[in-house]
């Protein structure tokens, strides 16, 4: 659903998961793929699931995370916040249908 209304507002996308498949046209990627230009990332994965993703997320360089419901993590906010990158804790879908994206 996320990919569908970032496309649909012409907002480029890469997508990471467990599973292959494919959402809109998008490659969902396994593992953790050489990705460069990353503006914003938006977490879906619960806060016990995401230390593993900690040095590649800083590695993206990204200007914002968003942690979406159920994905709070304040250990992972507070190393993202020291790194100079913004986070919101909020619902990406929302932001979008709301505009403040």
């Amino acid at each position: 659903m996320c990919i569908r209304e970032l496309l649909a507002r012409q907002i480029p996308v890469e997508a990471i998961g467990l599973r292959d498949g494919t959402v809109s046209e998008v490659a969902i990627q396994k593992g953790l793929p050489d990705l460069s230009g990353i503006h914003t990332v938006t977490l879906y994965l619960g806060a016990k699931n995401q230390a593993l993703y900690y040095p590649y997320i800083l590695s993206l360089k990204p200007s914002r995370v968003i942690f979406n419901p159920g994905a709070e993590n304040p250990e992972f906010e507070k190393i993202l916040v020291t790194a100079g990158i913004e986070v919101e804790l909020a619902c990406t879908l929302v932001m979008l249908h709301s505009g403040v994206f």
